[in-house]
């Protein structure tokens, strides 16, 4: 996951971004607690989105509390409780995930990034094991989705679904394990196929001029067009209409309308912000 899951907080209610912010600062502080207080650097809005939809899908948020930030003790900040494995999971999920693109990373950059990835390579190594032993099919998906990945990038595939198919094909099958029955399984796996087809089309497209000049593998460099944007941006709206049909057929209740936002607003705003250079609305850094 590469942080385009955002909110738009211009279009939040008050409550609904409080809201945000306490799960957001309960996984950091999750982070802390199941890896180490380093470990909460990696935290992100894409974890972040899934810890969320976890909570949401399980009714595991059992109230709000407020506290003093692990990570900056001069600050305040409210956390939402969870009474199952949410965050667990989630925190598992973005250890993992992050020591995968550090890997991607020492094959694809240049020297400066090179070393600072292997420098902190060894501490997501760590995670990453300690993170596998308590859930075992989150490291095995990722671990499948990043060598299917090389393959179709080392093959020169020029189909975008082929390019998207693995990280697509992995968020599908994490979300699925969290159905309930059939029916919401078959949801969730289409939920979770156009998300992280839209995710990896996104980043593609906010790479897209370096990697043309890199020569890197970027699917998009394979397609003739007059109007390469229009086309990027018509391939990422279908995406998100998808997505967001098949997030209409679930019973959600807790968050919601920060999922709306998100779905509505928060994506599309980051996609105008990557294709089109329109300026985002900003949300804090930090939350």
């Amino acid at each position: 996951m590469f942080g385009y899951l955002q909110i738009q907080k211009s279009e939040l209610l008050v409550r609904e971004y409080e809201a945000y912010k306490a799960v957001y600062c309960g996984l950091c502080k999750q982070m802390g607690k199941d890896y180490s207080f380093l470990a909460r650097l990696s935290l992100s809005y894409d974890c972040t989105f899934y810890a969320m939809l976890l909570m949401s899908l399980s009714r595991g948020c059992s109230g709000f509390d407020k506290g003093r930030c692990k990570f900056n003790p001069l600050k305040r900040c409210s956390y939402a409780h969870c009474e199952n494995e949410s965050y667990s999971k989630a925190a598992a999920f973005s250890v993992i995930s992050v020591y995968y693109k550090l890997l991607d990373d020492l094959e694809d950059s240049k020297f400066f990034k090179r070393l600072f990835v292997r420098l902190i390579k060894p501490f997501f190594s760590h995670w990453r094991k300690k993170a596998a032993e308590r859930f075992p099919e989150t490291e095995s998906k990722v671990a499948e989705m990043m060598q299917a990945q090389r393959e179709v990038e080392h093959g020169g595939s020029k189909s975008l679904d082929a390019a998207a198919h693995p990280t697509a094909q992995m968020l599908a099958d994490v979300l699925a394990e969290e159905g309930k029955n059939d029916a919401e399984t078959r949801i969730l796996r289409e939920f979770g196929y156009q998300v992280g087809r839209w995710i990896y089309l996104i980043d593609a497209a906010d790479d897209y001029e370096d990697d043309k000049k890199s020569g890197c593998f970027n699917p998009f460099l394979n397609i003739e067009t007059d109007d390469m944007k229009t086309t990027v941006n018509n391939t990422l709206n279908q995406c998100l209409a998808r997505a967001y049909d098949a997030f209409q057929l679930l019973d959600i209740i807790d968050f919601k309308g920060i999922f709306n936002n998100m779905l509505l607003y928060g994506f599309p705003s980051k996609q105008n912000s990557v294709i089109f250079g329109q300026q985002e609305v900003k949300n804090d850094r930090s939350i």
